[in-house]
């Protein structure tokens, strides 16, 4: 399983490191925030105003710079009131992640600058060979085609010998088009004991990421091939 994959794709917020640490609480309430100050409106009108800017341009980001003219630095600067310290390091996924062949991407919809943080928490800085970011997508997130697109020229990748990891289902289908094999992450475990779960052909579900990219390069433990 996997054995044909050359190119590793991580997402990074709830897929390199576990959903519940409040990270996410921290950067919606930090956003609604920008959004309360600028429109001058309290909390539940900042939910309304960013589900409506979601909803019209992808992120709150692009729809701010789109509809208000906001420059991306003066929206993205709220990620450094982010306390990262809730990030804790993470031995055992970055020995899985030393261990896989060939090279390996962190693709997000945030910026450079909060992968970077997140990624030195967790200790996995030396374990990438590049960050795509938000800015690097021309404000296109995941999931609209053209970010992948971009992403795929930038790093010349190889979609046939690529795998794409993220916490989303919705983030797969289009990796999933381009050719490569897709793995989300998260949820409950289905029952018996088996790392994984087959959605279909090059199509897994796994709810412990560490676990199963050990058992892709430890020959003891290797998922029979699918």
């Amino acid at each position: 399983m996997l054995a044909d994959i050359d190119t590793w794709v991580l997402d990074l917020d709830d897929t390199l490191y576990p959903s519940g640490n409040g990270l996410a609480d921290q950067m919606k309430a930090l956003i609604r925030g920008i959004l309360s100050r600028h429109f001058g409106t309290d909390d539940a009108g900042a939910r309304r105003i960013q589900a409506e800017l979601i909803a019209a341009h992808g992120t709150t980001l692009r729809g701010l710079m789109t509809t208000e003219g906001l420059a991306a630095a003066d929206i993205l600067e709220f990620e450094h009131h982010i306390d990262y310290s809730v990030l804790r390091s993470d031995a055992l996924l970055a020995e899985a992640i030393a261990a896989l062949p060939g090279r390996k991407f962190v693709f997000t919809n945030g910026s450079a600058y909060h992968a970077e943080q997140a990624l030195a928490r967790l200790g996995l800085s030396d374990h990438f060979d590049g960050v795509f970011d938000i800015l690097a997508g021309q404000l296109i997130p995941k999931p609209y085609p053209e970010s992948y697109r971009r992403f795929v020229e930038q790093f010349s990748i190889d979609p046939s010998r690529a795998a794409f990891f993220d916490d989303l289902a919705v983030n797969l289908d289009v990796p999933e088009q381009l050719g490569m094999a897709t793995v989300w992450v998260g949820g409950e475990p289905a029952p018996g004991t088996a790392p994984y779960e087959v959605i279909a052909q090059r199509r897994w579900r796994v709810w412990e990421l560490a676990p199963f990219l050990h058992s892709l390069t430890a020959p003891a433990v290797r998922p029979s091939t699918m």
